[in-house]
Formats: C-alpha cells, sequence, structure tokens
C-alpha cells in the first residue's frame, strides 16, 4: 500500500487506516463479534493499513483491549491511535481533561494495548473546567517520559455547540492555536467525506499549512456511501445511526442520488474482472484532498477491511473529481 507521512515528526503509515471504533461500541451491538473483529485487525495489517485507530472509551475499554491481543503478536507492524479525554458513564460522556487523569489513563491504556508506546495519543474532546493547555501540557510530559511519540486532536463535536454564524471547525481551530504554542499537534482528526465536507473550508487548509496530518473520521458517512445500505430496513436501538437524522428513512431514501454517482464513477475505473465499488471511490475521493490525509474508515469486517485497502490504488481523474464535486449536497445533519 501506498504510504504517507503525517506532521512534522514525519510519521508513516498506510495510506489508508482502520477504524476500530465499530468492533465495541456505537453500530450494532448484537453483530459485534470478538473472533471477527481480531480477523479484521490482522487483514488490516497484512494489506498495509497500519493506522489503527482507538480510544478509551470505546466499549469503555474493550476496544483496546481487543487490539492488545493483536499488538502482542504484530506491534511493530501497526501504527497505534488512541485517544484519553473522554469518560463514559450511565446514559452520559463526560471530559475529563486534569493532568493526572490525562497521565493515568495513558497507563492504562498502556496495559490494555499490551505496548510499552503509543505512537498517536489524541486529546478527545477537551475539558471545558481545565484549560485546554494544561491538559495538553501533561500530554506532552508523556511524550518526553518516552510513553507517547506524538500527540493530536480531535474536532469538537461542533454540531451541538456552534455558534450562530460559526463555521463547523472555528472552535476546533482557536483549540489547535493554544495547544500548538506548547507542544507540536502531529495530527488532526475531524469528518470529511463525499457527503461531509466542511473540514475543506478550513480546518484542512489549517493542517496543509502547518505540516499536520488530517485523520479523516467517517469517510465512508457511517456506511451509506458505500451502497450497502436500505432505506427503511432500520438500525438496532445502540447503533448510534437510529438517532441521525440522515438515517431515517425518507432521508436515506432522499440521499441516494449521491451513492447512485459514486457508483457510476466505480463502473469507468471498473475492469479485469475487479469491480471498483461506491466505498473505494469514497475513500480515493478523501485521498484526493492531500498527501497529508488519512481516511480511517471503521469496520468491523475482513471482507471491508480488504475492499477499503483496495482504494490506496485508486486514482479519480479530473472528471471524476468534478462530479463528485457536482452531486447533490446531502440532506439531513445534526444542525
Amino acid at each position: 500500500m501506498e504510504r504517507r507521512t503525517i506532521g512534522a515528526a514525519a510519521l508513516d503509515v498506510g495510506a489508508v487506516g482502520l477504524g476500530c471504533m465499530p468492533m465495541s461500541w456505537a453500530y450494532t451491538g448484537s453483530r459485534q463479534r470478538g473472533e471477527e473483529s481480531l480477523r479484521a485487525v490482522h487483514a488490516a495489517l497484512d494489506r498495509g493499513s497500519t493506522l489503527l485507530d482507538t480510544a478509551d472509551m470505546y466499549g469503555p475499554f474493550t476496544n483496546e483491549l481487543l487490539l492488545g491481543r493483536v499488538l502482542k503478536e504484530r506491534r511493530s507492524e501497526a501504527f497505534v491511535s488512541t485517544k484519553v479525554g473522554l469518560l463514559v458513564g450511565d446514559q452520559h460522556i463526560v471530559a475529563n481533561g486534569r493532568p493526572g487523569y490525562v497521565k493515568r489513563a495513558c497507563d492504562a491504556s498502556l496495559r490494555r494495548l499490551q505496548t510499552d508506546v503509543i505512537d498517536l495519543y489524541q486529546l478527545h474532546r477537551a475539558d471545558p473546567e481545565v484549560p485546554v493547555e494544561e491538559t495538553w501540557g501533561a500530554m506532552a510530559e508523556l511524550v518526553s517520559a518516552g510513553k507517547v511519540r506524538s500527540l493530536g486532536l480531535s474536532a469538537v463535536g461542533a454540531r451541538s455547540a456552534r455558534r450562530s454564524g460559526a463555521r463547523l471547525h472555528d472552535e476546533t481551530i482557536r483549540q489547535l492555536e493554544r495547544v500548538q504554542q506548547v507542544f507540536p499537534v502531529s495530527a488532526v482528526q475531524a469528518e470529511l467525506s463525499v457527503w461531509s465536507t466542511e473540514a475543506l473550508d478550513a480546518l484542512l487548509p489549517w493542517c496543509a499549512a502547518r505540516g499536520v496530518g488530517f485523520l479523516a473520521a467517517m469517510p465512508l458517512g457511517n456506511g451509506f456511501l458505500t451502497g450497502t445500505l436500505t432505506p427503511g430496513e432500520g438500525f438496532e436501538p445502540d447503533d448510534v445511526r437510529a438517532r441521525h437524522p440522515r438515517f431515517t428513512a425518507e432521508m436515506m431514501a432522499a440521499n441516494q442520488p449521491v451513492v447512485v454517482g459514486l457508483r457510476r464513477i466505480a463502473r469507468r475505473h471498473g475492469g479485469d474482472g475487479r469491480p471498483v465499488t461506491p466505498a473505494q471511490v469514497a475513500l480515493a475521493w478523501v485521498l484526493a484532498q492531500g498527501r497529508h490525509v488519512v481516511p480511517v474508515p471503521g469496520t468491523k469486517r475482513e471482507r471491508w477491511v480488504t475492499e477499503n485497502a483496495g482504494a490506496a490504488g485508486l486514482r479519480l481523474t479530473a472528471e471524476d473529481l468534478a462530479e463528485v464535486a457536482g452531486l447533490p449536497g446531502a440532506l439531513g445533519s445534526w444542525d
């Protein structure tokens, strides 16, 4: 697989990563099977998808434990990215950015992941009760201690907190400007996909101008852009899409032209008995947004890991990119 470097530290990763959250959190709990997920992680490493993205809150904790079973055998092949800063309670999630907690949480993550160093340690969310510089300073001390190699920031949950007239990622950029004064930011993680392009306005250019890597979360639109979901089929109550406005039967039907457009481009690139899928076109579009961009599609199945990895070899033409740009905007949002 093509390799990409992210951040001033020139972190080397496969061009397509693996989001591990669906294996333990937020998506269809009845289909989460440990052995199947382990096969998916092994398949990712086999195909060069070295960046494994997790967080201590996924599960909580069980996702890191699962990855630890693979890392115990294949640590040298993997780039480990995990997150800190969110605590899961009974029906609620709260931020905790106190320095003492961050350091304890890192030690706990290292134990669960069965490794002595985390390649990229990301602040999941800033704690409104703690200056973000203090939290970031504690994370920087973990780098000095050799427990962490680099630091990253996950974008603020701006859909619920955006101010009237503000761009989606304005608050994230303000946080980045503050923490960058304390210790270099190596990567930013935020949603970016064909149907969620807000990061292109300011956040992606901010990263490009400063040599900061960009990890594209949800590059397949929570599965919608794969073309494998049926409008009206429904989701289990514990699946985040059951509460997402874009995943009502009405909105899924209304947004089908987006998938139709991706499928049309895929047909142009297929041939020699090796079909190209809408998902691969969607990932190739993300890859085309810059050499500092690494999509991190989430999945728990080996089949989709293999398909996603194949997107690294797909090169979209100027005509393809123009056609994607001309697709109708997605209907339904968190706003």
